[in-house]
This record gives C-alpha cells, sequence and structure tokens, in this order.
C-alpha cells in the first residue's frame, strides 16, 4: 500500500511530466481514497475500463488516454458524468500519462513496441524532450515489406495498413505509437527505410510514395497497449501493489 499523493509524484518524477508540452493535464486527473493497494491499467479510462475496476474493487485506475482534453466542453453532461459519477461513488482515483508515457526510454509505448517487434533501437526523434518520443533503429535482420507486416500482424493482433514507398528492403526503421503519422516525414529525412505508426491520415500515402519511405499503420490502440503493462508490473515490484492490466479491445 502506498498514499496516493506518495504514489502520484512518484510518477511525476518518474515519467517526466513536466518537461512535456501536453494536450491534458498528466497525473492525477480525479482523486478518490488516499490509500492505493489494488491498480487497475490499461489504454484508455473509458466507462468499460472504469466498470472493471469497480467490479475488481480497484484503489486507482492508472491510463494513457486519461480526461480534460485541450478544447473538449468543459460541461459535466451525458458521457462525461456517467463516467465521472461512477470513479467518484466507488472513490477511485484516475492517473493518467499521455506523452510521457509515450516517451519514457524504458517504461514508455514506444520503448515496448520496439521491443515487442525485435528493433534494436538507435535513438530518438520528433517532438519532445531528450531527443523526441519518436523512435528509430533498425531490424536484426533485413526485410521486404510483406514480412515485416506479417511480422507486426503475429505480434499485435491486427492487420497493418500498408503503404509501400518502392521496391527497397527494409533495414533502418522509425516508430512512434498512436496518433503520430506526420513524423513520416521527419523519418524520411532520417533516411529510414520505413516507419509506422498506428494511424494514417489521407497525406500520409502520397507522402510515403513520394519520399520512398514505406509506411504502415498499426493501430493506435495495438500500439498503444504497453507502456500502461510496463508501468504497472514496475509499480507492483517497486511498492508492492496489486496491478492488472486490462486490454479492452478496440478496432481503432
Amino acid at each position: 500500500m502506498i498514499h496516493l499523493a506518495d504514489l502520484t509524484a512518484y510518477l511525476d518524477d518518474l515519467l517526466a511530466a513536466r518537461d512535456y508540452d501536453d494536450y491534458a493535464p498528466n497525473g492525477l486527473q480525479v482523486e478518490g481514497r488516499p490509500e492505493v493497494a489494488t491498480l487497475i491499467t490499461g489504454v484508455t479510462a473509458s466507462l468499460a475500463l472504469i466498470e472493471q475496476a469497480v467490479e475488481r474493487g480497484a484503489d486507482a485506475l492508472l491510463v494513457h488516454h486519461g480526461w480534460f482534453w485541450r478544447g473538449e466542453a468543459a460541461t459535466v453532461t451525458g458521457m462525461k458524468r456517467r463516467r465521472l459519477k461512477a470513479l467518484l461513488s466507488h472513490d477511485i482515483s484516475l492517473i493518467a500519462y499521455h506523452l510521457p508515457l509515450d516517451g519514457h526510454p524504458s517504461l514508455g509505448n514506444n520503448a515496448r513496441l520496439g521491443q515487442r517487434l525485435g528493433f534494436i533501437e538507435q535513438g530518438r526523434f520528433g517532438s519532445g524532450p531528450n531527443g523526441g518520443i519518436a523512435c528509430h533503429g533498425r531490424l536484426p535482420t533485413p526485410a521486404d515489406l510483406d514480412q515485416l507486416a506479417e511480422q507486426i500482424a503475429a505480434t499485435l493482433g491486427r492487420i497493418p495498413t500498408v503503404v509501400s514507398g518502392g521496391p527497397h528492403p527494409i533495414s533502418r526503421i522509425g516508430w512512434c505509437s498512436g496518433a503520430a503519422q506526420g513524423a513520416i516525414e521527419q523519418a524520411a529525412c532520417l533516411g529510414l527505410d520505413a516507419y509506422l505508426s498506428g494511424e494514417i491520415s489521407e497525406p500520409t500515402a502520397h507522402i510515403a510514395r513520394e519520399q520512398g519511405i514505406h509506411y504502415l499503420a498499426c493501430g493506435h490502440h495495438a500500439t498503444e497497449r504497453y507502456g500502461a503493462l510496463a508501468l504497472g508490473n514496475h509499480l507492483a515490484e517497486r511498492f508492492g501493489l496489486e496491478t492488472t492490466f486490462i486490454d479492452l479491445a478496440n478496432p481503432a
């Protein structure tokens, strides 16, 4: 068991939350009971995940996608009311880290995604502190685009959307989870053979073809499952918390 204030202070420091200019507040978003022994982790603070936390008697919920996003309506109505009521009525805290959980060098979504896919990380790029949150590196063995797509599908359980940038094989690769398709031009400038992220936008295919870089859209949720899992395991080891990662299916 750990005090909620001590847990959030530890996480803020571990994830360097104050170093990020983010789209939502990082850290404690909804305050529940003052002590935490049981922690549920997941990708998004949806009502379904909150209901799982209630069912399991959790003291706190730790997610990547929390609430109170920049530009959203400030009123507590409809879906927001139902989610907030479910938390408050059961005295469950909501803790969320967005970009800090993408960027952490060992526990972050991108570090863990690269490990899952067997990539050898060699550096960072894009926005964010410490060189950026996107990763670049190499494959252990060069592969063609179809081979890489098959490997990703087998590992993530989702068939990626693939755009070919030409006939070349893949040795040097870049990756960034979630909605980071906009970093493809930076990946091309680094001379990478391929770049993967979670989503694809209309311009992405044209950029890939014209810049000669393969692109793979592997799913926003599918690429962002591993940071919260790793962070929960870390907290269990460090503080003896009972932690459970719940992966709710999401086709996005």
